[in-house]
């Protein structure tokens, strides 16, 4: 039997969309915070140290959308943070207990603290307000670093998840902000994965189970809706 193809699975993974009601509800831009994963150049750049996963995240425009909403989220007021993978040239404290970390200590392109490869990707726009945490081991961008501890200190409540990859830190970041209590928002088209129709397919079996799932343009309107907040 062949493969559904990706529109199909988008269909589908569509199902799993939060209503509008559901959506206002837990978008409070007070208690809100958008989490862009790994959006940085040595990874879904010009230069990425993965081209297949970087081409996905662009022409899917998820890349396109994760800019989107957060300039959005600069406009409303909520708090955005970066979450950056890296690690030493003399890969100090990085991990090696999966197949995972050993394949990227071969790639041409390093995350290396401080390179360019480290920097948020364009179209995203870093504003001076947004907090960039940097980790130097591991898979989740919130296990074992600074995030949780800011999260409660900005009062969050619902963390917006976007970023790459679907394959792997989306779904840790998702099942983390869970765990620790958080209501998880899923831009479903501001997420990217290999191969492309991986992504749906996650969303659906598995991140719909746990996560808010929705689109960019309806967090959008929820985050236009808005008041603008003042963060001390």
């Amino acid at each position: 039997m062949a493969c559904p193809s990706l529109v199909a699975q988008w269909r589908l993974a569509s199902r799993a969309m939060a209503t509008k009601e559901l959506l206002a509800e837990q978008l409070v831009p007070a208690s809100t915070v958008l989490m862009t994963v790994e959006c940085q150049q040595g990874v879904v750049g010009a230069d990425s140290a993965l081209p297949e996963l970087a081409k996905v995240a662009r022409e899917s425009g998820a890349l396109r959308n994760v800019a989107r909403l957060v300039a959005a989220a600069h406009e409303a007021g909520v708090q955005v943070l970066h979450a950056v993978a890296e690690r030493r040239p003399d890969g100090r404290g990085a991990s090696r207990n999966a197949r995972l970390f050993r394949a990227a200590e071969r790639l041409p392109v390093q995350q290396y603290s401080g390179s360019r490869a480290v920097r948020i990707a364009e179209p995203i726009e870093v504003a001076d307000e947004d907090i960039v945490v940097r980790r130097l081991h591991g898979l989740s961008p919130m296990a074992g670093t600074d995030v949780d501890a800011l999260l409660r200190n900005l009062g969050c409540r619902t963390l917006i998840v976007t970023g790459v990859s679907a394959n792997v830190a989306i779904p840790n970041a998702v099942f983390d902000a869970v765990n620790l209590g958080y209501t998880a928002v899923v831009a479903a088209d501001a997420i990217a994965g290999v191969p492309a129709d991986y992504t749906p397919a996650m969303i659906r079996n598995t991140l719909a189970l746990v996560a808010t799932v929705a689109g960019t343009d309806a967090i959008l309107g929820c985050l236009g809706a808005g008041r603008r907040v003042t963060r001390a």
